[in-house]
């Protein structure tokens, strides 16, 4: 099986081109292929498909081999492997892809070996879930969430309103993996939850730390960092109308989140190498 192992912001995927290879038994095979020390090493596997109405197909399998709705980073990089690759022609700017929740229009920036090198992504309009905010109980901490659904659900943790949080960006990743496991297990989301931490820098820049449902802590989250500034937004925390810088540990991504609730993400795509893996 030919792959290609891309990230976006330090969130890495291995892509299998579907419109050439067949791939059995996806959630076994992401599983392998995920372990960073017996596989090729990635946060999951990601499949480009056919599709009738769109450009191409997403779809996504975490780490533990779990199915998944939307991967902003991920879908970056889906972008960015349809036209690199050839599979549209040369002269499109802008690309249509289809996943599980729904068709995302990109818009393609190239670099100057003519490859693309960032990718602005419609992610759709944003919605709260949640009371604004939530009290929960995790772990012997009292705290506060907001929830919120940008193709798949999120709860966005604050640290001006949760002071137990407040370090949160520098604990070890041990202790952070540890304590990551409570939050996306809890027994207020029986489907498991993907947690953001966010430390407000000023109203167009935040920190965020992530704890991913089914992949643990990743470098970077697209959908995460749409839902905290979403969050951030809608709490009146962040300006409305314009880029917030999302600062990673894998990267920098701009969102931005209009009038209607719209949110737009735009951040770098990355090809690492091409090989081929004996499935």
């Amino acid at each position: 099986m030919k792959f290609t192992k891309m990230q976006g912001c330090g969130n890495d995927y291995v892509y299998v081109n579907c419109f050439e290879e067949k791939v059995d038994s996806p959630e076994e095979l992401s599983i392998r292929i995920s372990d960073r020390h017996f596989g090729i090493g990635a946060d999951g596997l990601i499949l480009i498909l056919p599709c009738e109405n769109a450009d191409a197909f997403m779809q996504l399998y975490n780490a533990d081999g779990s199915s998944d709705t939307m991967c902003g980073n991920g879908i970056r990089c889906v972008a960015k492997y349809v036209y690199d690759h050839g599979l549209v022609p040369s002269d499109r700017r802008t690309l249509k892809i289809d996943t599980p929740v729904g068709m995302h229009e990109l818009e393609l920036t190239l670099g100057n070996d003519g490859k693309v090198s960032s990718v602005c992504v419609d992610m759709g309009i944003g919605s709260v879930n949640s009371d604004m905010p939530e009290d929960i109980h995790v772990h012997d901490m009292d705290l506060k969430f907001i929830g919120i659904n940008v193709g798949n659900d999120h709860a966005v943790y604050f640290t001006d309103e949760n002071p137990i949080l407040k370090g949160i960006h520098t604990w070890p990743d041990s202790k952070f993996a540890s304590e990551g496991d409570y939050f996306e297990r809890h027994k207020r989301f029986p489907n498991r939850i993907n947690s953001e931490f966010i430390e407000i820098i000023s109203r167009r820049e935040i920190n965020m730390r992530v704890y991913e449902r089914g992949s643990g802590e990743t470098f970077a989250c697209g959908t995460g960092s749409t839902a905290s500034v979403f969050a951030g937004v809608t709490s009146g925390r962040l300006d409305r109308n314009h880029d917030v810088t999302v600062h990673l540990r894998g990267g920098d991504l701009k969102i931005r989140v209009d009038d209607d609730n719209r949110c737009f993400m735009t951040g770098p795509a990355v090809e690492v190498f091409n090989g081929e893996y004996k499935a």
